[in-house]
């Protein structure tokens, strides 16, 4: 069983929205990186039942973050759950009929591998998967 790891936030500029959410949660962003495999920046808000609210923003304008802010503006983007074995959920999954983004986990933020489900698949929600890369 699934639980809720994270809501994915898109926003333009993480240096104008991290205050923003600041003070809207009422609490501190607790970590920002840099993922390459995604070409983001994102900063994360830990919530009071460890539920995390991430913002990403682009670093590329080409990438598929910067057109969904294109095209549908800032905003909810994906739902994250966490998962204890990504290649078993993913092949499940594709069993059941959905269309994987990615064929491959790949390194996603707080040390996961990631993998996302395509939204024609599921309710037109961008699903995405994580996992902790120590239970790998």
């Amino acid at each position: 069983m699934a639980t809720i790891d994270h809501l994915g936030i898109v926003v333009k500029d993480l240096s104008v929205s991290v205050p923003i959410f600041e003070k809207i949660l009422n609490t501190s962003c607790h970590h920002q990186e840099f993922v390459e495999s995604e070409r983001v920046s994102v900063a994360f808000f830990k919530m009071a039942n460890q539920l995390d609210i991430e913002l990403v923003s682009s670093a590329d304008t080409n990438s598929s973050i910067s057109k969904f802010i294109t095209k549908r503006g800032e905003g909810i983007h994906h739902i994250a759950f966490q998962v204890t074995d990504i290649v078993a959920e993913m092949n499940r999954l594709q069993t059941e009929g959905f269309q994987l983004i990615n064929n491959t986990p790949i390194n996603g933020a707080h040390d996961t591998l990631v993998c996302f489900l395509h939204p024609k698949t599921s309710n037109g929600v961008l699903i995405e998967l994580c996992q902790k890369k120590n239970r790998v």
